[in-house]
């Protein structure tokens, strides 16, 4: 079965995105680890913690994936900022080891001309500070689509942090098929070339979690907008053929599509009939 699911509010705690999550057909989900626009954070309940990890694993639930902020930015030129995302994510990932089976994905950040090279110096600098050899959980560079001075729009930019990072078995992929698709990767028509590439460049290892998402735009636009599965250009067929490929239908699937709940669940159990 696909470990297919979606994104959902994390406002009432683990135990309840759990019940939500099995209550529309999914066996994994991602949330944020606080204000996705900010940085409030509620205080960790431990018992929640447990109840959820007790409840998930009564329901075969499979890895989910926590989100960083968005206005995270690792690789800012103001150093208070950088200060501030090194916070964020040491405190996430101390959070995060009370969660079995968990990774932690990250926006890699924007060098708002700095260039790539100055700031890929500063999200390494940023990791290797911050991932210890005794955690658990799996940090997550996501895949973008080149929007304005975004890290991460290519493979390579990808695997230049990946390479500088010592305690890089503590490090992986996300892949977002609306990212890669905007950033210049044709997956609809060459699929089978771009996972190539990846592995070439990257490595199939390394790749951990999917965001499943179709494209408000066009292919190598850079623009970064999410389309509901099958009403963008990258479209239904190509999507479930892209999950179906045995390299990825093995990863946690997580849909970030403009949806609500029952959306989602309808999405669900399409690409769940369409697969399988």
């Amino acid at each position: 079965m696909l470990t297919l699911g979606c994104h959902l509010s994390a406002s009432n705690g683990y135990l309840s995105m759990g019940k939500e999550a099995v209550s529309i057909g999914a066996n994994t989900f991602q949330f944020f680890t606080r204000n996705p626009r900010g940085f409030k954070v509620k205080a960790l309940d431990i018992a929640d913690c447990e109840a959820f990890n007790e409840y998930w694993a009564a329901h075969d639930g499979g890895k989910i994936v926590a989100h960083a902020p968005y206005t995270l930015n690792a690789c800012s030129a103001d150093p208070k900022i950088r200060e501030l995302a090194h916070m964020i994510m040491s405190d996430d990932l101390d959070r995060l080891e009370h969660i079995g089976g968990v990774y932690y994905n990250f926006h890699p950040g924007s060098h708002v001309k700095q260039g790539v090279e100055i700031g890929t110096d500063y999200i390494v600098q940023l990791l290797n500070d911050i991932i210890k050899p005794e955690q658990n959980t799996i940090v997550l560079l996501e895949t973008m689509a080149g929007k304005g001075s975004e890290i991460g729009r290519t493979f390579e930019e990808l695997r230049a942090i990946i390479d500088r990072v010592e305690l890089s078995e503590k490090l992986g992929v996300c892949l977002d098929t609306c990212h890669i698709f905007d950033g210049g990767y044709d997956i609809v028509n060459d699929a089978d070339g771009v996972m190539e590439q990846f592995d070439k460049v990257i490595g199939l290892d390394r790749l951990y979690a999917v965001h499943l998402n179709d494209s408000k735009n066009t292919l190598g636009c850079h623009k970064d907008r999410h389309e509901l599965i099958g009403k963008g250009g990258i479209g239904v067929q190509a999507l479930v053929s892209f999950i179906s490929r045995s390299e990825i239908k093995k990863l946690p699937i997580v849909l970030e599509t403009p949806n609500d709940i029952a959306g989602y669940k309808e999405e669900i159990a399409m690409l769940r009939a369409a697969c399988e």
